[in-house]
């Protein structure tokens, strides 16, 4: 006989493969082991997939007997339905579930595997690059920069001495050490702080005995595709992280003069970006360009191409869940070696690589500064070192977090966080909205210019050429310095014209590149915002609890200050945020306004020089 199992809840489906659940269905599965918490199965509408195995209970089929009164007269919508009827149902639905989240695993880690699974264990595992913030991020495609040469090579961070999961924590250096014995390690675990119980998430759901003492669990997301979750904040929070912190791993929150921000980097550096150069390799069948960047702290030049910026946005954003990530200019499959695209890339990058070491955190770190320093082109086996250890770092997800060094946490009042955080929200949102809406304009009135504006001036200058040409049939001699002056003063307007087509890369281009990166900060924040907000869901959840007496006052204050510790950085992230936002602003609209001047100033002298010609008429 099938296997077969009742629903005990509704479940939605929300990802591909998994399939919704109807509270009393009944539906067949293909085996009975678990993958991680997740059963698969065909419900009542013949949809096969997955779903969660705590949302059902098995049917363990009878011992053959007699037939049931009615034999086979029994309807055929009761077929389904085991001897003896349902049995009682729980009241609740489950407080926990947790089919992926597994100690010090990296976020979005879902690989199930095993007997019987169609999908060949990897067709509902999204990539790390297509996990992260939400999917946003696209990993590099063939048709701009493909991984195809010795800047990397066909082995894997699993297949790696001391790989994440191994029990050995690699330096800088390549080497590695077990234990928490080494100098500058200190081991952080914020384990103890929270019973929650089993973590599989495969076991049916427990329901705490009345009136015990901190018997109750807080819930979990019963999305584990939300940032909350695939971040490590939930993992945090709920009190999961162990790992060692080195000494060079932490990061600090002060509190400044308008609250949070990041410590400030010491050694603040700049960077170039110059010399664009179309480079080949396999005998000229591989083609790339190449870019020269020269740190002002080592004034050692090294070069990369886009690919490696592409390498090092993946792990920066998969380190850092609370902190921006600047996108990295958008890709383009066709016309990469055109002069007009090499150049807005190059400007793309020099704004990304601005804004990189502008940030406190972010140009300090291990991964940033080896992709600066590192030159690959003449010393392969310490850039591949470097880029395996960054692949393989353990400070992330969860862990992450345990990385933070913040102030005091009663700096710190919840609501007015929450008050802080939703201001910020709406801010964000106005904010990309009228950075769409100047995009938008910024556009338009460019293409007006480098073709209407152009051509109404031309157009007027023709015109101006025409009367000359018409006057010069007069053949008065006293008329040839009219129509001299008319003939300038038509080749001012076509002049005029040709300032207008080429003013656009002066001014309005600048603003516009600006506006795209901000976009993408504006992109980032939702997520950052996600995290903050569901940590702050566990405090008060956990309140309620010990409000109804079933958790101790002391596992509560554990929640609360990791949520503390998750706002300061938050916060400081945002301050950060309105720091460059102004520096940038400002700078950039002083640019805009200064280029407008010289154009007008321009246009002026053309019409000046038009108009003396008249003085000898």
């Amino acid at each position: 006989m099938a296997l077969r199992a009742r629903a005990l809840y509704d479940f939605r489906s929300e990802n591909p493969g998994e399939i919704s659940l109807r509270e009393h269905e009944v539906l067949s599965l293909c085996s009975e082991q678990d993958i991680e918490g997740w059963l698969e199965g065909v419900n009542s509408r013949g949809d096969r997939g997955l779903f969660p195995a705590s949302y059902v209970q098995v049917i363990r089929a009878p011992e053959p007997g007699p037939p049931a009164d009615g034999g086979p007269g029994v309807p055929a919508r009761y077929a389904n339905v085991p001897p003896g009827g349902f049995e009682p149902l729980p009241v609740a639905p489950p407080a926990a579930f947790q089919p992926l989240l597994q100690p010090q695993a990296p976020p979005g880690s879902f690989q199930p595997s095993g007997a019987g699974f169609p999908y060949g264990g990897g067709a509902l595992q999204p990539s790390p690059q297509q996990q992260l913030y939400g999917g946003g991020y696209q990993a590099s495609q063939g048709s701009d920069d493909d991984w195809d040469d010795e800047w990397d090579d066909s082995s894997t961070v699993a297949d790696e001495p001391g790989a994440l999961g191994s029990g050995a924590y690699p330096d800088l250096d390549g080497s590695s050490s077990a234990g928490g014995g080494a100098a500058g390690r200190y081991r952080l675990s914020t384990r103890s702080d929270l019973s929650l119980g089993s973590r599989g998430g495969s076991a049916p759901p427990q329901h705490p005995a009345s009136g015990a003492k901190s018997s109750a669990t807080v819930s979990r997301n019963l999305n584990r595709f939300s940032t909350f979750v695939k971040s490590g904040g939930e993992a945090f929070v709920l009190g999961e992280a162990s790992g060692f912190v080195k000494d060079g791993d932490k990061l600090c929150v002060v509190l400044g003069p308008y609250g949070p921000e990041w410590q400030e980097n010491p050694y603040p550096f700049q960077c170039t970006i110059d010399d664009p150069t179309k480079q080949t390799k396999f005998k000229g069948m591989k083609s790339y360009i190449s870019y020269k960047l020269v740190p002002t702290h080592t004034q050692v030049p090294v070069h990369r191409r886009y690919k490696h910026f592409d390498w090092l946005y993946a792990r920066l954003a998969e380190k850092f869940p609370v902190i921006s990530v600047p996108h990295l200019p958008e890709k383009q499959a066709t016309g990469r070696f055109e002069e007009d695209f090499i150049s807005k890339r190059r400007k793309g990058l020099i704004w990304w690589m601005n804004h990189m070491a502008s940030h406190p955190v972010l140009a300090q770190c291990d991964v940033f500064q080896h992709f600066l320093t590192c030159p690959s082109s003449t010393d392969e086996k310490a850039w591949k070192q470097g880029k395996r250890k960054a692949e393989k770092d353990e400070m992330v997800g969860a862990n992450f977090f345990l990385t933070l060094s913040t102030p005091p946490a009663a700096a710190l009042d919840l609501q007015e966080v929450e008050s802080k955080i939703d201001g910020f929200k709406s801010f964000t949102k106005k904010m990309d909205d009228s950075a769409l809406q100047l995009n938008h304009t910024a556009n338009e009135f460019a293409r007006k210019q480098v073709t209407g504006f152009k051509k109404e001036y031309q157009k007027v200058g023709q015109s101006f050429r025409g009367l000359s040409q018409a006057f010069e049939l007069d053949q008065q001699a006293f008329s040839v310095g009219l129509n001299q002056a008319i003939a300038f003063t038509g080749d001012a307007y076509d002049a005029i014209g040709e300032l207008f087509a080429e003013q656009p890369r002066q001014d309005l281009d600048p603003v516009m590149d600006l506006l795209a990166l901000y976009q993408g900060h504006l992109a980032n924040f939702p997520d950052i915002i996600h995290v903050q907000k569901g940590a702050l869901t566990k405090v008060k959840e956990s309140r309620r609890h010990v409000e109804e007496g079933k958790m101790e006052v002391q596992k509560a204050d554990g929640i609360q200050d990791r949520c503390n510790t998750i706002s300061f950085a938050t916060l400081a992230e945002i301050h950060h945020f309105h720091q460059i936002r102004v520096r940038d602003f400002k700078s950039q609209m002083q640019h805009f306004l200064q280029q407008q001047i010289i154009f007008f100033q321009k246009v002026t002298q053309k019409l000046e020089e038009a108009l003396h010609k008249y003085d000898s008429v």
